[in-house]
């Protein structure tokens, strides 16, 4: 059984807001981890049937729901519309520190997942890119983000890079 009260995978995220004059904004915050994510991670280490698909991108969302390793904290809580973004290729993997770390990352271009709100939330998804929320099956991790994204206007670009820590 997996010890989701004290996970051996640490999280974190780093954002990049690039408005259209060129300047920039920018925030980190610490992630959670899904069960789905651990899973994902533990599984596949061990060769595993049927261990939950990798990550294939990443979506945005408003709400402001405390992230949880199960139920409604480990799901994206308010999807912003057109924010269903692919990872920017493969994920990478180093070594940092004795631990091995794999960055995600993922850049919404002018036009997409544009809103006069707030950026809130990240999560890290392993279902189809549709322009719609996913479901806590098939979230791999979730991140309040504090400072959040200001809004993101039409010709902003934003980046987002997720690291995972394991060991």
């Amino acid at each position: 059984m997996l010890n989701t009260d004290h996970p051996r995978v640490a999280g974190h995220v780093a954002w990049v807001l690039t408005r259209a004059d060129g300047t920039t904004e920018t925030g980190e915050a610490d992630n959670l981890v899904t069960l789905m994510g651990l899973r994902r991670y533990a599984e596949a280490g061990a060769d595993i049937g049927g261990v939950p698909p990798a990550a294939t991108g990443m979506k945005l969302g408003t709400g402001s729901t405390a992230p949880a390793t199960t139920g409604a904290g480990a799901a994206l809580a308010t999807y912003l519309s057109n924010s269903h973004q692919a990872l920017a290729g493969t994920p990478s993997a180093s070594t940092v520190s004795g631990k091995r770390r794999i960055t995600y990352v993922a850049t919404w271009g002018a036009g997409k997942a544009t809103t006069g709100s707030a950026i809130t939330e990240v999560v890290i998804v392993n279902n189809s890119l549709s322009d719609a929320t996913s479901p806590e099956a098939s979230t791999l991790a979730r991140v309040l983000l504090s400072p959040s994204v200001p809004s993101k206007g039409a010709l902003d670009t934003l980046q987002v890079t997720w690291t995972h820590d394991l060991g």
